[in-house]
Order: C-alpha cells, then sequence, then structure tokens
C-alpha cells in the first residue's frame, strides 16, 4: 500500500521570524518518495510558508485520510496565543498579536490524526520557539497524540535578532538522501548526533520505547563502526537531557558522563578519557560521596590510567596536576600511586 507524506515548513515574515524553515524544504524535497515514506511507493504534498490556516488544515484532513502510512515532517516555529494559552504553528502572516487567528492551533494537528488507525502515523518536528512558549512546554509537553509516533526537537530561541537553521530537520533529510531509510528510533538518534552540541539545551521528542528509552545498542554500534564522533555525540546529548532533567550528581548524569569517558578511551583520545574521568571523580565528591566510595576510587584510578597513556607533556603535566590533587583525597587502594603522580610530575617540569 503507498504511503503519504506531508512536507510542512512554516515561520513568520519579518523581524518575527526565529528559524528560516523554508530552507530545508529543497533538501527533503531531493529525497525520494518512498524513501520519506519508507513504502514501496508514495505521495508527497509540500507547504512552503502557507499564509492561511484553514489551507494547511484542509490539506493536512486530506493527508491524514489517506490510507496506508502516513509521516507529516513539520519545521517551524511555536507560540502560544495570549488569550487561551495555547500552543500555535505560526505561519507567514503570524504576529504575536494575531496568533489566534493566523497560526495553526497544535491541537489541529492532534485531533485530525486521533482517527487514524494505531501505529500507522509519525510526526517528525524541528520546532523553534519565542521565550514565553519555550518556557511553556518545559513544563507541558507538547500534545500529538497517544497513537502517533513522535521524533525530533523543540528548540529555545536563538540570540537577539537571529534566525536559526532547521539543523535537526536537515540532518535528517541528509541521512535520508542516502537512499535509504533507517527505523525512525535510529533515524532520529543519528540525527541527533549529528546536531551534537548545537542542541544541548533542545527539548527531545521521542516515542516511548524507541531507541531514545535505550540508546546503548545505537552507541555500540556507531563505535563498532568506527565513528566514534558520532557516538560520542550521542551519549553528549543524553547526558544533557540527563543533567537536565535530573540535575548534576545524579546516577543518570554520572552515568552516560562515563560513557562518554569510555568512549574516548575507544577513541584512543587519552586526554578526553582523563579529563572525563577526572570530572565523574569530582562530580562524585561534590554529591557527597566519600573518597572510599568504590565508584570514586574507580574513576580516580582509570583516569590516572589514561593520563599515563598521554604524550603530550603540556596535557600530561596540566591534568596531573589535577590528578595529584585528587589522589590526596582519593588515594585509591594501589599503594603509591599519589607518589608515582608527583614523580611524573617532577619528571615533566624538568
Amino acid at each position: 500500500m503507498p504511503g503519504t507524506v506531508l512536507l510542512l515548513a512554516a515561520s513568520p515574515a519579518g523581524k518575527g521570524c526565529l528559524v528560516d524553515a523554508a530552507s530545508v524544504l529543497p533538501v527533503l524535497a531531493a529525497v525520494p518518495p518512498a524513501v520519506l515514506a519508507g513504502t514501496d511507493t508514495a505521495n508527497v504534498v509540500e507547504l512552503a510558508d502557507p499564509l492561511e490556516p484553514q489551507a494547511v488544515l484542509t490539506r493536512l484532513r486530506a493527508a491524514a485520510a489517506a490510507p496506508g502510512p502516513l509521516t507529516v515532517f513539520i519545521t517551524g516555529q511555536l507560540q502560544l496565543d495570549r488569550k487561551q494559552r495555547l500552543v500555535h504553528l505560526a505561519l507567514a502572516r503570524t504576529t504575536p498579536s494575531t496568533v489566534r487567528y493566523t497560526a495553526l492551533p497544535w491541537h489541529w494537528v492532534r485531533e485530525e490524526l486521533r482517527l487514524r488507525p494505531p501505529g500507522t502515523t509519525s510526526l517528525v518536528l524541528d520546532l523553534h520557539a519565542d521565550l514565553e512558549t519555550w518556557e511553556h512546554l518545559r513544563t507541558r509537553p507538547l500534545d500529538s497524540g497517544r497513537d502517533t509516533a513522535v521524533y525530533g526537537r523543540v528548540a529555545p530561541p536563538p540570540g537577539r535578532r537571529a534566525v536559526a537553521v532547521p539543523s535537526y530537520m536537515k540532518a535528517v533529510a541528509t541521512i535520508l538522501r542516502s537512499g535509504r531509510r533507517p527505523e525512525l528510533a535510529e533515524l532520529h538518534q543519528q540525527a541527533l548526533a549529528r546536531v551534537g552540541d548545537e542542541g544541548r539545551a533542545d527539548l527531545v521528542l521521542g516515542a516511548p520505547g524507541a531507541a531514545l528509552v535505550d540508546p546503548h545498542s545505537a552507541i555500540t554500534e556507531a563505535v563498532n563502526s568506527g565513528r566514534h564522533g558520532d557516538a560520542d555525540a550521542l551519549a553528549a546529548h543524553h547526558e544533557r537531557i540527563a543533567l537536565q532533567t535530573y540535575g548534576p550528581g545524579s546516577a543518570e548524569a554520572l552515568h552516560w558522563a562515563e560513557v562518554r569517558a569510555d568512549l574516548a578511551m575507544f577513541a584512543g583520545d587519552a586526554v578526553r578519557s582523563c579529563r572525563a574521568w577526572l570530572g565523574v571523580a569530582s562530580a562524585r565528591l561534590a554529591a557527597g560521596q566519600p573518597p572510599q566510595d568504590p565508584a570514586v576510587e574507580s574513576a580516580v584510578d582509570r583516569a590516572h590510567h589514561q593520563w599515563g597513556r598521554i604524550a603530550e607533556p603540556a596535557r600530561a603535566q596540566e591534568l596531573g596536576l589535577a590528578l595529584a590533587d585528587l589522589r590526596t583525597r582519593v588515594p585509591g587502594r594501589r599503594q603509591g600511586a599519589l607518589d608515582h603522580v608527583q614523580r611524573q610530575l617532577q619528571r615533566l617540569s624538568s
């Protein structure tokens, strides 16, 4: 059965624009329809900077009524209306004072997709929000319906007078242009890895049960394929989520910091691995774990081991000073560990 794809890119014209949404359409349009849909054949509908919310609703309704799988790619900007405080997708004529009349209410999207058969509908989203909407979404997540698989991100507003690039959706399109469409959960993870540090503040959207509930397999696959940069970017992304959700010193944040330290070791980057393990040990101590805690001792021991593999004298001296400071508090179970660091530092300084 053929699939259906709706490509929607929308943002206000003029100074209210936060993201150059339409810039992603040429990249998406270059992807074969069947790859966009994940089916043998597909029909594609493209909406670039539409003017009227009713016109968008008509196209959305027609796509939702089509049989077979439906994938909706939406790139744009979210705003709240001033009266009801409902989230809207801003269109070309939208201004802060006209959101209710010129933007597409997000609950229209949810309602049009609600009656589709479970398991047949996917949303891929790259959305930016103004500051007011961003704060709203941090406590009230975007509701796209119970039976719709959702992948993507909501990004905070860019800097003053800046217009953001839809880098997540461009990463999705670039991956799909290879001619192979992975499962959406895997596609999502690959796109997040490509966005990297740029997306450190984003609210990540991921369907329950997707590879976002267990990303370790994707990281392992990247390492085994020699894609160490992708593996670290993915782990860094989940570390940021853990920091935002649970805070520094939490078990979740420390877990991802340790994963990144190991990834640096696998990549042969002793400097980065040593630095990461020093950070883990310091974070555990700052969180109140005693110096005798096995997790603290292990972190310092691993930092010490990686420090011994650093070939650059300047880097070794810099990190050795930090290691020596930690060793005074966490001597560990290896007798003479602090003496070893101090002797090596003397040799480096001479």
